[in-house]
């Protein structure tokens, strides 16, 4: 099938790596700030006049913003910098059912995880300079972690808390699909205060849709995506768990992905329906399939692929690796199957790293 040629990271929008930040001065930030609060407080009001339904009317439609995606074939250095959580990962791959109240085998690894972590390993490991900003806390898993992301070429920022730092349980079967249990520990507690904004100097920033579920993580994400776009950066937003979803609001949350008007959307099928389906929230939109491949929405074209071929070991961290195979540009179609190359690496061993 042709590629579509959309672009999502245009040549000349792109820096050159290393370039000067501009526009960082602290009066800057403030009123950022200020203007995410105000957006936050419009998105409020909007839903009290409209009320609480769970389903987008009628007349809900696609945003003609303009697109995100095309250096036709070439990849050229991109700085990719990703917001959100950052735990530590225990992955149990089950050799057998869970036996109620007794002990069974089990293949563990514990290391760095979580949505925004991943996407930073994986963009790095791709070429691509990544910078993570999210919350630990001062204890030994914060420093597990910090250590890891370093050792995978990813630049770690972010305050240190007082707390616990996140933890993410995983549970694998002999399919190698996953479930998870989480403890996001002081991650939520990221404040716009000490969001730094050399932090979102970038070509992209892409977002955790856990970083917009909870405050006040969610008016930092809203001011990172304003610090970013006022240097030129795009901005991508990776849904959250369906469960989560439906626990926020369907509607009150595509409130906010309107108000961050992401470039793409990253979404799994059940968070893609929960939100309406058609309604598409960004001019480029992905939709995870799993074991079926991905498929790429934008205004005027649809694009099907097919997964790579590999063995199913473990799924965690997958959709991540995929949303970062993406991100570093493109054609749509080279993009994406870069994306799916990527969680063909991931789904052939057990963790969520490369």
């Amino acid at each position: 099938m042709a590629s579509v040629v959309r672009p999502l990271l245009l040549l000349d929008q792109l820096p050159v790596a290393g370039r000067a930040f501009e526009c960082g001065e602290p009066s800057g930030v403030q009123h950022a700030l200020a203007a995410a609060a105000c957006e936050l407080a419009a998105a409020a009001r909007s839903r009290e006049c409209r009320g609480r339904a769970d389903e987008p009317s009628d007349q809900e439609g696609t945003r003609t913003s303009e697109p995100v995606v095309a250096v036709h074939g070439t990849i050229v250095p991109v700085k990719l910098a990703t917001l959100g959580d950052v735990m530590l990962d225990v992955i149990v791959r089950l050799e057998q059912p869970l036996a109620h109240g007794d002990d069974v085998r089990a293949l563990t690894r514990t290391g760095a995880g979580g949505q925004a972590a991943n996407v930073a390993a994986w963009a790095a490991s791709l070429g691509a300079e990544a910078r993570c900003i999210a919350k630990r806390g001062n204890d030994m898993a914060g420093e597990l972690v910090a250590r890891e992301l370093e050792a995978h070429g990813v630049e770690l920022v972010g305050p240190v808390g007082d707390g616990a730092t996140g933890v993410v349980v995983s549970l694998v079967g002999s399919d190698g699909e996953r479930s998870m249990a989480s403890d996001r520990g002081v991650a939520p507690t990221l404040s716009p205060e000490e969001l730094d904004a050399a932090w979102v100097e970038c070509n992209v920033l892409h977002l955790s849709g856990y970083a917009l579920l909870r405050e006040p993580i969610a008016h930092a994400a809203l001011l990172a995506a304003r610090l970013a776009r006022e240097r030129g950066a795009r901005v991508s937003v990776d849904v959250a768990a369906w469960t989560e979803i439906r626990a926020y609001g369907p509607v009150r949350f595509r409130e906010l992905l309107d108000t961050i008007a992401p470039d793409v959307l990253f979404a799994t099928e059940a968070e893609w329906e929960m939100l309406g389906g058609a309604y598409l929230t960004a001019p480029t939109g992905l939709i995870k399939r799993g074991a079926r491949g991905c498929t790429v929405v934008t205004q005027d074209a649809r694009l099907d692929l097919a997964p790579v071929e590999a063995e199913v070991v473990d799924s965690t961290g997958a959709g991540d690796a995929l949303a970062a195979g993406f991100l570093l540009g493109g054609s749509l179609e080279d993009a994406a199957r870069r994306g799916l190359e990527a969680a063909a690496r991931c789904v052939a061993r057990v963790g969520s790293l490369p």
